[in-house]
C-alpha cells in the first residue's frame, strides 16, 4: 500500500451522488430508532448541549434539536451542511453548523454529549484519528457521555467482500476493496457511474478492534461506558455490524 493513501473527501461526501444511493439506508424511520437509543443510552431526559462531530446532512442533529436539546453540528462538507440548515429551518429548529475539519476543532468543557456516528471516524492517519477522540473529549465537560458509532472490525474480516455493487435504476456504486491488516485499513476504489457517466471517489477506512479502540478511547480521558453491536442495544459479538460505544469522560 501507499504511505500517503487517497481520500477524495469532497469526490466521496458529494450529496447528489451521496444521499442518492444512501437513500435505502439513511431513512426517518431508521434514524428515529437510533435517536431512541441515543435518548436511552445517553441519558437524555433533560435539554442538555450535544455536540455532532461529522453531522453530515444534519439527519441526527436536526432531531435532536426537535427535542430541546442544544445541538452544534460539525462537518468538512460545506453542501452537507446547507442541506441540514435546510432541514432545521424546515423543521422549525435551530441548530449551530460549523464547516470545520473535526481534527482542528478547538472546543473545550462546552458539551454534556459529543456524538459520532455511521462510521464518521477512521478517516485519517492513526495519530490525527486519535486528535478526533481527544478533540471530542477536550469538548465534553467532566462526566459527558461519548457516543461513537463505527463498523465492527471482526465483521469487516469474517465477512470481506472485494467488491460491492449498489444498483439504482441503470445508475451503479461500485466499490473495490482491499483490506491492509498491518494498517488496519479497508482501501475502496470507489466508482460512480450514473446517466452514463464515470466518476472515481477513492477513500479509506481505519477499521479498530474493540480492543484498540478501548485502549484509544482510554488513552484519550474516556472510560468506556457500554458497548453494543446495533441499534437494538444487543452485546457486541463477532457477528455484530456495527460497534456502538457509549464513553464516559473521566472527571
Amino acid at each position: 500500500m501507499t504511505d500517503k493513501p487517497i481520500f477524495d473527501f469532497e469526490a466521496v461526501f458529494e450529496p447528489d451522488d451521496y444521499l442518492y444511493f444512501y437513500e435505502s439506508v439513511l431513512t426517518e424511520d431508521k434514524t428515529k430508532r437510533q435517536i431512541d437509543f441515543l435518548v436511552k443510552e445517553l441519558e437524555l431526559n433533560k435539554p442538555v448541549r450535544i455536540l455532532d462531530l461529522a453531522c453530515g446532512h444534519g439527519r441526527h442533529a436536526n432531531l435532536l434539536a426537535k427535542l430541546g436539546h442544544s445541538v452544534t453540528g460539525v462537518d468538512i462538507t460545506s453542501s452537507f451542511l446547507e442541506i441540514a440548515k435546510k432541514n432545521a429551518k424546515q423543521r422549525g429548529v435551530n441548530v449551530k453548523y460549523i464547516h470545520e475539519d473535526m481534527r482542528k476543532i478547538s472546543f473545550t468543557e462546552e458539551f454534556d454529549r459529543v456524538i459520532s456516528l455511521f462510521t464518521s471516524f477512521g478517516y485519517f492517519e492513526d495519530e490525527e484519528n486519535f486528535k478526533v477522540l481527544r478533540n471530542a473529549a477536550r469538548a465534553l465537560k467532566p462526566g459527558g457521555l461519548f457516543c461513537l458509532d463505527i463498523t465492527n472490525h471482526d465483521v469487516i474480516l469474517s465477512h470481506f467482500l472485494p467488491y460491492t455493487i449498489k444498483e439504482k435504476g441503470d445508475d451503479l456504486m461500485i466499490d473495490r476493496n482491499t483490506f491492509d491488516s498491518v494498517t488496519g485499513r479497508m482501501y475502496t476504489k470507489r466508482i460512480v457511474i450514473r446517466d452514463g457517466k464515470r466518476k472515481d471517489k477513492p477513500f479509506f477506512i481505519r477499521h479498530y478492534t474493540p480492543g484498540e479502540i478501548r485502549d484509544l478511547l482510554s488513552k484519550a480521558g474516556f472510560g468506556i461506558y457500554k458497548m453494543y453491536g446495533d441499534w437494538n442495544a444487543n452485546p457486541i459479538t463477532s457477528d455484530s455490524g456495527r460497534m456502538i460505544i457509549i464513553a464516559k469522560k473521566e472527571k
